[in-house]
C-alpha cells in the first residue's frame, strides 16, 4: 500500500502567477488542495497520506480528511519539506512505497492515480511530467530514503537525468495539469474540475472581485 505526501504551501503566499485573479488566488489555491487532497483519499491503493504545511487551516482540514500533518519549516523550500514528509511515510508505512504529490490537482481523478502507482511498481522510482513537460506533478520511489526531489525548474529533465522512469499520461488528463497560471486554470477548467475549485470558481463568477472564504465553500461541497 501507498504513502502519499502532499507539500503545501501557506495559501496567503501560493500561486504568485494567479496574481491577477485579487483575492482570488489564495481561495483557488485552497481549493485546489482540497479537490486534490480528496481524490488522493479516495484512491486505491493508498494506505497514509501525509500532509506538510505551515498553514493551519491546511493542516486542520487535512486532519479531518484523515491525513497525518507534519509541520513545515517556512523558508526551507519544497524539496526539503518533500524528505521531511517521505520521513514521516516511512515511519507510519515502514514497507510502503511513497509517491509525492503537487498540490494543485483540481482535475486528478483517483482513477487516474491509481493507474499511475500500478505503474510506478515496476520502477524503482518515477515521475509524472506537467501537461508542459518541464515541471514534476508527481514523483515515486520505492524505497521513501530514496525519493531524491528535485523540484523546482524544469524539475522534469532532474528528475529524469537522476534516473528516475517518465511515466507519460496524456497531456489533458488532470495527473498532469497542475495550475500555475490563468491558461492553466482555463485548461483544467475545460476538462473539469473537482467540487471545491467549481465552488470557488462559481462564486467569482457570481461575485466579482469580492472572495468568499474558501472554508466555507468546503462546509457547503460536503454537505
Amino acid at each position: 500500500m501507498w504513502s502519499v505526501v502532499l507539500p503545501v504551501k501557506p495559501f496567503g503566499s501560493a500561486k504568485s502567477r494567479l496574481a491577477g485573479l485579487g483575492p482570488w488566488r489564495r481561495e483557488l489555491a485552497h481549493a485546489f488542495f482540497l479537490d486534490t487532497l480528496r481524490a488522493v483519499r479516495a484512491t486505491a491503493g493508498v494506505r497514509t497520506v501525509v500532509v506538510v504545511t505551515a498553514d493551519p487551516l491546511a493542516a486542520a482540514q487535512a486532519r479531518t480528511l484523515g491525513a497525518a500533518v507534519v509541520h513545515d519549516s517556512p523558508g526551507l523550500g519544497l524539496n526539503a519539506a518533500v524528505r521531511k514528509g517521505a520521513a514521516r511515510s516511512a515511519a507510519l508505512n515502514p514497507r510502503g512505497p511513497v509517491a509525492v504529490l503537487t498540490a494543485d490537482l483540481p482535475g486528478l481523478g483517483p482513477q487516474e492515480l491509481a493507474e499511475v502507482l500500478a505503474e510506478a511498481r515496476c520502477h524503482r522510482r518515477t515521475f509524472v511530467p506537467d501537461h508542459a513537460g518541464t515541471g514534476t506533478t508527481v514523483l515515486t520511489s520505492l524505497v521513501p530514503a530514496a525519493l531524491s526531489p528535485s523540484f523546482g525548474a524544469d524539475s522534469a529533465r532532474s528528475h529524469a537525468a537522476s534516473g528516475a522512469f517518465a511515466i507519460g499520461p496524456a497531456a489533458d488528463s488532470g495527473i498532469r495539469s497542475d495550475v500555475d497560471t490563468p491558461e492553466d486554470l482555463a485548461l483544467v477548467t475545460g476538462r473539469g474540475v473537482g467540487t471545491f475549485t467549481t465552488a470557488v470558481l462559481r462564486l467569482r463568477e457570481a461575485l466579482g472581485p469580492a472572495p468568499h472564504p474558501v472554508h466555507e465553500v468546503a462546509a457547503s461541497a460536503s454537505s
